[in-house]
């Protein structure tokens, strides 16, 4: 019910907490490839980390009006994609009341906080951490083996403390937090950079401000290892079973699904 790529293949955050929620979603997505319904917020994230990307690479010297036209393109051309692949917004998953009107919304509000983005990090200047070459802790893509599993993520923001630390820091245009998530970055700097990591925490778009700090000094290895072999193990012996419920009406693979999820449209 596997295949050798999906058995083999370095996991991340995302396969983990995708399984976890439902590992028959995990299934379609990974296994068959169902295509998912395009979601506008899904492109507002990744436009947003995008223009705050540009911003912090700028050293902080693009304006505000020039890191909002990199999220405008950045949406734009997400979007224009998502349409390519399903022009009925109808079908488009949402949390507003119609497709189109959710796309036009979330263009604007993604363009107020990426100029509340810029504000904020020209009034508060967080020290980015940087490599020994200069190259500052922006996007980092780590890869370390966690608990005899290969894991690998993508870090937004790693952000040097005044004992010589470095904190995990998460961009968030939702309200969604996950703890796992800061966890199991915190391990992957840990092992990758040879880094003391103690705190993590997230900056929330929708307030134009960070959440309170996140204690990681007790986050073991061990601890985040035990969900990642759980999951891998489980992927390679095929066991896929449904947990349908509430979060189906927010899989983007609901359209496939013969577990419930199939009237469950937004």
């Amino acid at each position: 019910m596997t295949n050798t790529t999906v058995a083999t293949m370095t996991r991340s955050v995302s396969q983990a907490e995708q399984y976890m929620r439902c590992p028959w979603q995990y299934y379609l997505r990974r296994v068959e490839h169902v295509t998912p319904r395009p979601a506008a917020w899904s492109h507002q994230g990744t436009a947003f980390h995008a223009a705050c990307e540009a911003y912090e690479l700028s050293d902080r010297q693009m304006t505000a009006q020039d890191a909002v036209e990199v999220y405008s393109e950045h949406y734009a051309d997400a979007v224009n994609a998502g349409l390519d692949q399903e022009p009925d917004t109808d079908r488009w998953m949402t949390a507003g009341p119609d497709g189109t009107s959710d796309i036009e919304a979330r263009f604007t509000l993604g363009q107020a906080q990426t100029e509340a983005y810029v504000h904020w990090a020209k009034e508060h200047r967080p020290e980015l951490w940087k490599d020994p070459a200069g190259t500052p802790g922006i996007e980092l893509h780590l890869t370390a083996e966690i608990s005899g599993v290969t894991v690998q993520g993508y870090i937004d923001q790693l952000v040097a403390e005044p004992d010589g630390s470095a904190r995990i820091r998460d961009l968030k245009t939702g309200s969604t937090r996950s703890r796992f998530q800061l966890e199991t970055y915190a391990i992957l700097a840990r092992k990758a950079l040879t880094l003391d990591i103690n705190t993590g925490d997230w900056y929330m778009a929708k307030t134009g401000g960070l959440s309170r700090p996140l204690d990681l000094s007790e986050t073991s290895e061990d601890s985040v290892g035990e969900t990642y072999a759980r999951m891998d193990g489980a992927v390679k012996r095929g066991d896929f079973p449904a947990k349908p419920g509430f979060h189906c009406r927010f899989c983007d693979v609901s359209h496939q699904c013969s577990f419930g999820g199939r009237t469950q449209r937004r």
